[in-house]
């Protein structure tokens, strides 16, 4: 199973905490969030990760040139900004993706079993799979719909108001872009799901253990004492 991580973002809403790395490098314990999280994958049945990369992507690079990753990295290198759609684009071209491959986030974590989630995808013959979490409050993050296992719509969410949410990891088989006409630089949440949702049929796998985006200040903090711990008990299953 390969993976493609998303960690080119600029991470605006971190930098009064975090302003010498670029966010996947924000530090959790004794390293950064990008460490934990492939470290994570690769327990899981993860065998290589390209890294889709952007803002000061070097310095990614040298982290995991002097602090090797347990699994093969590989990067692919964004001249300017693509968005989270021209990026997965990309990334799947520079790697050669030809069976399905996992997509997450370089600044979220999600405790979900990866090879069962991986297995729904491939099992149901779909273009697409994500990850949901169900939350008591979906303002932040939006809401997600859901009828026999598939993705129906998404919503805006509601402050106060309970439901599923994107938890930002996906299968994607290698055709998925093939079919629609997208641009070079386009955002996958906005201008690729939401249009296309009743085409893609989405198949929903729900994680309901613990989940954290570190995109702003009170959440790294939280993650900073949670994380560790967390990604050890999933390595000891």
């Amino acid at each position: 199973m390969h993976a493609i991580i998303l960690a080119g973002g600029f991470g605006t809403r971190l930098r009064t905490v975090v302003s010498d790395v670029p966010k996947p490098l924000a530090p959790i314990g004794a390293k950064p969030f990008l460490a934990w999280l492939i470290e994570s994958l690769a327990s899981q049945g993860v065998t290589g990760v390209t890294l889709s990369v952007h803002h000061e992507w070097e310095k990614i690079r040298d982290y995991f040139q002097a602090n090797p990753a347990p699994i093969p990295l590989s990067y692919a290198v964004e001249d300017k900004p693509l968005g989270t759609g021209g990026a997965m684009a990309y990334a799947m071209r520079e790697a050669g993706i030809q069976a399905p491959v996992l997509v997450v986030n370089g600044d979220t974590f999600v405790k979900a079993d990866i090879a069962a989630f991986y297995k729904l995808h491939v099992k149901a013959g779909a273009e697409m799979s994500m990850v949901l979490r169900a939350v008591e409050d979906t303002g932040r993050y939006g809401q997600v719909l859901i009828s026999g296992g598939v993705v129906t719509a998404f919503q805006p969410g509601k402050a106060g108001q309970a439901g599923y949410i994107n938890a930002g990891v996906y299968v994607l088989s290698p055709s998925i872009f093939e079919k629609q006409s997208v641009p070079e630089a386009f955002s996958f949440e906005q201008d690729f799901m939401q249009p296309y949702v009743g085409t893609l049929k989405p198949r929903s796998f729900i994680a309901d253990d613990y989940f954290i985006d570190i995109g702003i200040p009170d959440d790294y903090a939280r993650a900073c004492m949670e994380l560790p711990k967390t990604i050890m008990g999933l390595k000891s299953l």
